[in-house]
């Protein structure tokens, strides 16, 4: 089964999505920063990785999503957060600005993660 990465500061948040994707027979692996993120990246080759964007910096999850496109990383990022609802402004997947596969606000029902993570490991 994929292996799936999360990078997340808040670890109820870690906790919460690991047990619903190992329920589902996923492999996981956690990370709570950028920095610890991008090395558990080239040790734990997980399949996905499940981002949020506010860790340590407002922008870490963005920057990792960046650092990772230009290094290669070609596997899907599914970036996970509240920022919008913390913000009042609306964020989504680009290209160039927050290079990602898919976003979900957070809180998100385990279903929806599960259907999430599912599509983009097809």
């Amino acid at each position: 089964m994929a292996k799936i990465l999360i990078v997340d500061d808040d670890p109820d948040v870690v906790d919460a999505a690991q047990t619903v994707l190992e329920s589902v027979g996923y492999q996981v692996a956690s990370a709570s920063d950028k920095t610890s993120g991008m090395k558990a990246v080239d040790s734990e080759q997980p399949d996905l990785v499940l981002l949020d964007v506010m860790m340590n910096e407002p922008d870490d999850g963005i920057a990792m999503a960046q650092d990772l496109r230009r290094a290669g990383w070609k596997k899907p990022i599914l970036m996970m957060s509240s920022i919008s609802k913390v913000t009042g402004m609306e964020y989504g997947k680009d290209n160039e600005v927050t290079p990602v596969d898919d976003f979900v606000e957070k809180p998100v029902k385990p279903s929806d993660l599960v259907e999430k993570v599912k599509a983009l490991l097809k």
